[in-house]
């Protein structure tokens, strides 16, 4: 009796174990979508011109805003407030989804923190070395978000470049 309900019960173990491992798994699949709108707020709109426009005075191209690359900004940002840190933790896989999504060869982030206006936050990445190669770098595209955490008022900022 046993080995007959075994028998009975093993093809749908199989089909089971099968479909719970798949490796096209809902976020898996989620991860390849490309984020088509983003709503700028006042000071992200700021930076991307303060951007342009400092790249422009040297002579660069200008960089054009893609709005996955400001989304995938926003849920770092979410990430710090949500673990209260200021890091690039999980920068590869940000600059993977951007590769792998958008074909980007190349990928920088710039982050910051407490700044209450774009041109405080812009001048601090422009002071700090790493960051103003990253505005000044071989890029083409760009993407960027500002988060207030609703219980403190700090400004988290991420600012991600990439190269198609």
């Amino acid at each position: 009796m046993k080995a007959k309900m075994f028998r009975a019960l093993l093809p749908l173990a199989i089909v089971f174990t099968m479909v719970s491992c798949s490796s096209d798994s809902e976020e898996a699949t989620t991860d390849k979508k490309v984020v088509t709108t983003y709503n700028y707020n006042e000071t992200e709109s700021k930076l991307v011109v303060l951007i342009n426009d400092y790249r422009a005075s040297l002579g660069l191209n200008t960089l054009e805003v893609i709005n996955h690359i400001s989304y995938k900004s926003e849920e770092h940002n979410y990430y710090m407030i949500d673990n209260n840190v200021f890091n690039h933790d999980y920068f590869q896989q940000r600059s993977d989804n951007l590769i792998r999504v958008l074909g980007a060869e190349k990928v920088g982030e710039n982050i910051a923190y407490n700044y209450q206006t774009a041109e405080s936050a812009f001048a601090a990445w422009l002071s700090s070395p790493g960051h103003k190669d990253n505005i000044e770098g071989d890029y083409t595209h760009l993407g960027i978000s500002v988060t207030t955490n609703p219980d403190t008022g700090r400004k988290y900022y991420t600012n991600m470049f990439i190269k198609k």
